[in-house]
């Protein structure tokens, strides 16, 4: 697409685009239907409203710092049932922290005597006046992510199949899944193969050649949205055992660190959903000793060569299944 090198201008860019146009030479972009993109729109602005609500909470858990107030160290969740009942109470402008502990519910119960400390603060009139606006804040964005929700389930009603298909993948639920089909759609054929999803996305390796030597080169930005669905994807199945996603990344970390890594693997993970869609085909999972299958004389070779770095002789006897 660029143009000759000198005096560039922008019309002399556009007189450019469109004479390359008329003569077909331009790639067309991936533009899904127009249903695909109603629900891009509708998944990108949940999270958003998500990303706002998350905001409140931490200004919420500022002021209650500020007023002395250490909730968080104590509940996990500040706006919990519990957390919740107690901070209404100092709204109503209740300050004794026996009154408030004994607020509590469930698992806090036994953290009662913690609870007391944590909530030995003062809380002032302009704190209750934040604490205020700021939940208003948090009911108005829960109620609008709520709303959304619903428009957004009602529009992935029928692609169901392809869901349940996605989520057979470990550690995929339900809105990864929703983020991953509103991003690409459900026609692989605008992509010619696997590789041409991935480096759309923006986890393809990068390709820099100089003087016949293969440089270092980062992946391209690609599509941000579905990039940063990939990563949080793979996050939660490094936390996962004994399936093959899992494996890769944990073999892939010790060796190139934990950030290329979950590149690399959202790399395969969007290869996977490719084949889904394009081959109409459930996930089949390889398991999490795949690899120690794959080269098993590299990996008795491997073992050979630990065990004699510690001192022992070592031989092998190939063990013959005898069939009953």
């Amino acid at each position: 697409m660029k143009a000759v090198p000198g005096h560039k201008t922008d019309i002399k860019d556009s007189e450019w685009l469109a004479d390359l146009l008329r003569h077909g030479l331009l790639r067309a972009s991936f533009i899904p239907p127009k249903p695909i993109r109603d629900l891009r729109d509708l998944v990108r602005h949940r999270k958003t409203l998500v990303r706002h609500r998350a905001q409140a909470i931490n200004r919420v858990q500022k002021v209650l710092e500020t007023a002395n107030i250490k909730l968080s160290s104590v509940a996990c969740d500040v706006l919990g049932a519990s957390g919740r009942d107690m901070l209404d109470a100092m709204l109503a402008g209740i300050g004794d922290a026996e009154t408030l502990a004994g607020l509590a519910r469930g698992r806090l119960r036994p953290k009662i005597p913690a609870l007391r400390e944590a909530l030995d603060g003062r809380v002032e009139a302009t704190h209750r006046l934040l604490l205020r606006q700021l939940l208003d804040v948090i009911d108005f964005l829960q109620g609008q992510i709520d709303a959304i929700s619903t428009d957004i389930d009602a529009r992935l009603v029928p692609h169901e199949k392809l869901l349940m298909r996605l989520m057979q993948i470990p550690g995929l639920g339900p809105l990864a899944a929703a983020a991953i089909l509103a991003e690409i759609g459900t026609d692989m054929t605008c992509f010619p193969s696997a590789k041409h999803l991935a480096s759309w996305a923006g986890v393809a390796p990068g390709n820099k050649q100089s003087g016949g030597k293969r440089l270092k080169a980062h992946a391209n930005k690609g599509n941000t949205h579905l990039r940063a669905v990939l990563a949080e994807v793979v996050w939660v199945i490094s936390h996962t055992k004994d399936n093959y996603l899992s494996a890769q990344y944990h073999r892939l970390a010790h060796r190139i660190g934990k950030k290329k890594a979950i590149v690399a693997v959202s790399h395969s993970l969007v290869t996977i959903i490719y084949h889904l869609f394009q081959d109409n085909e459930d996930y089949h999972e390889l398991g999490s000793h795949y690899f120690e299958t794959l080269d098993t004389t590299r990996q008795r070779d491997t073992a050979v060569r630990r065990l004699q770095a510690l001192g022992y002789k070592v031989s092998l006897e190939e063990i013959t299944e005898v069939s009953a």
